[in-house]
């Protein structure tokens, strides 16, 4: 199982001037460590599940084109974009010319989009209906695809469109960056993921995971897809320390409750190896982390005691 690191909080110190040395910082310690992935969140506003919505936060965009640029091996992710927040044929080529700045290391992660808060403040609209977002995710990863391989593209589609549009140069992957679909919706987008998806990335228990995960594989039976051609992922944030008694003292510091089930887990090294060694044998191939408050302990824990035990 491969690790990855991502970075949801931008929280590097009290002056906002310091945000992009410390997301830069982190991210070549990323690739210095044994990470294969790093990814930011496309939001234009922090969400609940990580800080406070008037807390700093950078485009997510224009952070990892700044990345691919001083970055040389790691993977570079959006985890992930909502399908509404810009023009599909417009982010296919936004995400080619990442991909060719980072010489062939993007991954494109897109989902249907949840967080209703931020499209009314930006003006976006919000379908009330989850399956009207995630048909939108289908037609927009269709446009997308066919954007990144066809000398022209003209789609009409229910929700987009393109009028003989050209997106030149192409990424420099071949056949193209992986899109990778995030979101466990059993019935429509883990159906997505089998007919479009070169990834997917589910969250919850190890349990849930597993589950997920057979469901994707009876879509791809269902689809005529080979499911191994499907990278499997899932994500978590993480609190760790050396000992119990550390972990007592951090945990009523940063005010968090232990707890290790769903998105997050809280206890030592040696247990998170178990805990962790769960999704592994659930089918994760990629476990991609974050440090709850960016704590510095769980980042070099992670490095030399948790990514070794599973290379």
């Amino acid at each position: 199982m491969k690790f990855g690191l991502h970075n949801p909080s931008w929280l590097f110190g009290a002056d906002p001037a310091e945000i992009f040395p410390g997301v830069t910082a982190r991210a070549l310690w990323a690739e210095q460590h044994g990470f294969t992935w790093f990814s930011v969140m496309d939001h234009m506003i922090e969400i609940p599940l990580y800080g406070a919505p008037d807390e700093p936060f950078m485009e997510g965009w224009s952070v990892l084109s700044a990345l691919a640029a001083v970055t040389s091996r790691i993977r570079l992710a959006m985890l992930a974009c909502s399908v509404a927040y810009r023009n599909p044929a417009h982010l296919a080529k936004i995400a080619a010319t990442v991909d060719l700045i980072s010489r062939g290391r993007l991954t494109l992660g897109i989902g249907a989009g949840f967080f209703e808060t931020e499209y009314r403040q930006y003006g976006w609209n919000f379908p009330p209906s989850p399956a009207v977002r995630i048909r939108q995710l289908e037609e927009a990863v269709r446009l997308i695809h066919t954007l990144w391989k066809e000398k022209r593209t003209t789609f009409h589609g229910t929700y987009f469109h393109a009028e003989g549009a050209i997106l030149e140069p192409k990424p420099l992957q071949r056949p193209h960056p992986p899109i990778l679909i995030a979101g466990g919706g059993e019935q429509m987008t883990l159906r997505a993921v089998a007919r479009l998806g070169q990834a997917c990335n589910v969250q919850g228990t190890s349990e849930e995971v597993k589950r997920k995960f057979d469901i994707l594989r009876r879509h791809c039976e269902a689809e005529n897809r080979n499911y191994d051609e499907i990278e499997r992922t899932t994500s978590s944030r993480l609190l760790l320390a050396r000992d119990e008694a550390t972990l007592a003292a951090k945990v009523a510091r940063l005010g968090t409750q232990p707890q290790a089930a769903g998105f997050a887990f809280v206890g030592t090294a040696s247990k998170a190896i178990d805990w962790i060694g769960q999704y592994r044998d659930a089918g994760a191939q990629l476990f991609i982390s974050s440090a709850l408050k960016n704590d510095a302990e769980t980042l070099e824990l992670l490095a030399t005691d948790i990514v070794p035990h599973f290379a």
